[in-house]
């Protein structure tokens, strides 16, 4: 039984959107204080070096074209786009798994598939690169820090798909053979990752502080795709028992 891309689609979009809510509202409410502080916290310190040279353009360059209050909505708007959009991708990666067993039960299917993608798009390259506050970092490295950033979620992309790669090879073997062989596989991707170049600028934050912050970030990543893999899931079983709810009408009437 084979299930057409369109629904899975749709389903992706409503996953998507709810865990996206679900994290920007979780980012609104615990990581926008810390957020709020950390920049009090950079321009103070930038003030404090630019005090004699650049007192007049340091004021002007912290006037803020939105205010707080748009931007913490702006947040919200942008977790939920962000989410829809992971949830396409999603439902393109789960069409192809489901195509090889599409009798699998749609519920741990989508969970495993969620916390895979956590481990490969979040988690992982996060032990990399770990979040920062923003204002951290010189503008003259974005793009560098951006370009490792994408390189680490392309080695945890491509990692992932080694290590399902050896479940499906291993699958006639011993069960903890295959975990064994895949566990591996994750640490050989780590040790990859950590080839990648250092972060190329200080992180002038208190330890605290930072600290707090790239833990609410994993939050963040973790809650989305929490919420995603157990609303695509549900909607996946949902799904799965039309059939069978939409069949016992017919069979009453064929009785009478």
């Amino acid at each position: 039984m084979s299930t057409p891309l369109i629904p899975l689609l749709g389903r992706g979009v409503v996953a998507g959107a709810a865990a996206g809510l679900a994290a920007g509202l979780f980012s609104l409410f615990a990581a926008e204080p810390l957020m709020d502080r950390a920049i009090r916290e950079e321009e103070a310190r930038a003030a404090k070096e630019h005090a004699h040279e650049h007192a007049a353009a340091t004021a002007q360059h912290h006037e803020e074209l939105f205010s707080r209050s748009t931007q913490h909505f702006g947040l919200v708007v942008t977790a939920v786009v962000a989410g829809i959009a992971l949830g396409v991708f999603f439902a393109l990666a789960y069409a192809l798994i489901h195509r090889r067993t599409p009798l699998a039960n749609p519920w741990p299917r989508a969970l495993v598939l969620a916390a895979a993608a956590f481990l490969a798009v979040a988690l992982l390259p996060a032990l990399r690169y770990p979040a920062n506050p923003p204002g951290v970092g010189d503008s003259a490295t974005v793009t560098d820090r951006q370009e490792m950033w994408l390189g680490a979620v392309a080695i945890g992309v491509l990692g992932l798909l080694l290590a399902w790669q050896v479940a499906v090879k291993l699958a006639e073997r011993p069960v903890p053979v295959r975990h064994t062989a895949v566990a591996v596989t994750v640490v050989a991707v780590l040790a990859v990752l950590f080839l990648l170049p250092d972060n190329p600028d200080a992180v002038p934050v208190e330890a605290t502080l930072l600290w707090d912050f790239r833990v609410l970030s994993i939050g963040t990543q973790a809650l989305l795709w929490a919420v995603f893999g157990a609303v695509f899931g549900a909607l996946g079983l949902r799904a799965a028992s039309r059939p069978a709810t939409a069949a016992e009408p017919r069979r009453e009437t064929a009785t009478a």
